[in-house]
């Protein structure tokens, strides 16, 4: 039986506090092997995040069926109020939990981020601003890295071809680009020319951002997950990869990365220098909101952009041609 009226009833939430939600997906399910340095690795996650967010930040952690010890540690946060929300769940599935963080809110950006992701001082201003200086930014990530611009990007060039707003830009910062793929694991026998110049945008007033972005820590615009799926069918893999990738595409929305580095991948072995970054604040009077959206793109434009244009960039003849057209070097044209 119901008595009386419910008092919450047809209000109308208040305009939102927060305009920066994080979302983490955790899936730790024990500690060995692979996964025994992976509780210390998270919380130094959590602490570098805690210590470089500004206060109207929102903080959401997805439990994606982890072991007992990582269940109360997160828990512990929440009762502190270090969080703001925590999303228990058994292992559903990467993409799974980010749909569930990003349920609820209509908070403006949204960063998604593995729960392995050293985060230094600045990355959210620096973030904040690429947004800022590029209308047509959709996601920014906060580490460089190898030719990213070959992946979902074609919208971006296509674009910018004939114009001088994109170029070869120096590499900022080429001792964290080499160290984020030896946290990945990999020889360091990579083109050297790729340390050297990689694409971006330069504005009017000398303000730069590299063409493209990874996908293990991004922010996004939330509005374009306005008309999100609501279930994956794969726990990794699949399509469930690329999903990230290319709803931006629709809106037509550009994939961006800072010019400096802001994060490390700490990978699964905790090492010393971890315990070293130190951290720093940004004041949150320093960052813009209310930044442009745009409506789906026009079919036939996203299917020049995004299929046919595609091809031409698939092939190395036009990619050297469309280099040299963009000033890289002579002698790094065939090999880049």
């Amino acid at each position: 039986m119901r008595q009386g009226y419910n008092p919450h009833k047809d209000q109308v939430h208040q305009e939102e506090y927060y305009f920066h939600q994080v979302i983490i997906p955790v899936f730790i399910p024990h500690d060995q092997d692979y996964y025994r340095d992976a509780f210390k690795i998270l919380q130094r996650c959590i602490e570098s995040l805690l210590a470089t967010s500004h206060e109207r930040t929102f903080f959401t952690i997805v439990n994606n069926g982890s072991h007992a010890p990582i269940v109360q540690y997160l828990d512990t946060l929440l009762e502190q109020n270090k969080i703001h929300e925590l999303i228990h769940t058994h292992n559903i599935g990467k993409l799974n939990a980010i749909f569930k963080g990003l349920s609820g809110n209509n908070i403006e950006l949204v960063t998604i981020a593995d729960s392995d992701v050293l985060f230094l001082s600045g990355w959210q201003l620096e973030t904040n601003r690429v947004f800022s200086h590029f209308p047509k930014a959709g996601v920014v990530g906060i580490v460089p890295q190898y030719r990213v611009f070959l992946s979902y990007c074609n919208n971006a060039i296509f674009d910018t071809f004939f114009t001088r707003k994109l170029k070869w830009l120096p590499v900022k910062n080429p001792e964290a680009l080499k160290l984020f793929y030896k946290s990945l694991g990999w020889d360091d026998n990579a083109n050297p020319d790729y340390l050297k110049l990689t694409l971006g945008f330069e504005t009017q007033d000398q303000f730069k951002a590299y063409l493209g972005s990874g996908h293990f820590v991004a922010t996004y615009k939330k509005q374009m997950f306005d008309e999100m799926i609501t279930y994956m069918p794969f726990k990794m893999g699949g399509y469930s990869e690329t999903y990230l990738d290319t709803i931006p595409l629709k809106k037509d929305y550009w994939r961006l990365t800072t010019y400096d580095n802001y994060a490390y991948h700490m990978g699964n072995v905790y090492e010393p220098w971890m315990d070293d970054v130190s951290f720093s604040r940004d004041s949150v009077q320093l960052f813009q909101t209310q930044f442009p959206v745009y409506q789906n793109c026009n079919k036939l434009i996203y299917f020049i952009k995004n299929h046919i244009f595609k091809k031409f960039m698939k092939s190395k003849k036009f990619r050297m041609l469309f280099y040299s057209y963009k000033g890289l070097p002579k002698e790094m044209v065939a090999k880049y």
